[in-house]
């Protein structure tokens, strides 16, 4: 089930009295004027704003106005996410994730995804779905999906379309149910997609070896989208000793590259494929 697509956070403007001087942060940083943004916002953050404390996390992640340190960008994140900022706790989970602490990372992204951010909603709910280092929950887990893919990321529309070739019809509606309470409860105010009609095949695990890929297969696998093609590269370097002779594919995608892995011959192998690499963000697409 789908982890991937993890990378990039828009920095935020800030609200109140010090808005206007986040904003001058955020406009010196879109003009390329990165060091100049820093040490507007470093002040800020040294006072509790949380907005600043956010953008400086972006900013020693990506490198930008100051040597990337994730370290650093870990504490920024932090030190927005204990004051509820919804991107910045995403942000923290998804970098904890990424180093390894599952504890830290399922923490955080459950307190965004219950806010209603859909990124954490996605990678919260894929965890409950497969029962990967949080109890399986699989009605609340489409719930967070379809409240993440109706709020437009495209990552949980896929993963919904796999959901719903996993799980009985019954089960989705349950969710779908789930999902307009919690939306009920809270903002943002966002209706779930309707349920598919058409019955979906019994539930069924999918096994631990990943199936080899099949020349002319109808369906890949993607591991993530970056905008450095040189990092798709190495992430398939990194990966190719378990895909078992699987072909890379760089897929243009606006100023980002995709990278997928296949071919498989259904969507089925391509899935099991995926389980066989986690906690490797993964998920089918279709070859085209």
């Amino acid at each position: 089930m789908h982890w991937g697509w993890l990378a990039g956070a828009l920095l935020l403007a800030g609200t109140g009295a010090s808005a206007q001087t986040v904003r001058a942060g955020i406009e010196a940083w879109g003009a390329g004027r990165h060091a100049e943004a820093v040490a507007i916002w470093r002040p800020l953050a040294a006072r509790g704003n949380v907005d600043a404390a956010f953008n400086l996390g972006q900013a020693y992640k990506l490198g930008r106005g100051v040597p990337a340190d994730l370290a650093e960008a870990q504490r920024f994140y932090e030190q927005a996410a204990r004051k509820n900022h919804m991107e910045a706790q995403t942000n923290l989970g998804l970098l904890l994730f990424q180093n390894g602490n599952r504890t830290g990372a399922f923490h955080w992204l459950k307190l965004a995804a219950e806010a209603g951010e859909p990124r954490a909603l996605l990678v919260y709910g894929t965890a409950m779905f497969n029962g990967d280092g949080v109890p399986e929950d699989r009605i609340r887990a489409y719930a967070f999906v379809s409240r993440a893919a109706a709020q437009g990321l495209t990552p949980a529309k896929m993963t919904l379309d796999e959901m719903n070739q996993l799980i009985p019809l019954e089960e989705r509606q349950q969710g779908v149910r789930l999902a307009q309470e919690l939306v009920a409860k809270g903002k943002p105010a966002i209706a779930p997609p309707a349920v598919k009609a058409a019955a979906a095949p019994s539930p069924r695990r999918t096994p631990a070896a990943a199936p080899s890929p099949a020349p002319g297969g109808a369906f890949r696998i993607q591991l993530g989208a970056f905008r450095d093609r040189a990092a798709a590269e190495t992430l398939f370097g990194r990966l190719t000793p378990r895909l078992d002779g699987a072909a890379m594919t760089l897929v243009p995608s606006g100023t980002m590259t995709r990278l997928q892995v296949g071919p498989y011959p259904t969507r089925a192998a391509a899935t099991a494929a995926c389980a066989a690499l986690r906690p490797q963000p993964c998920f089918p697409v279709a070859a085209k």
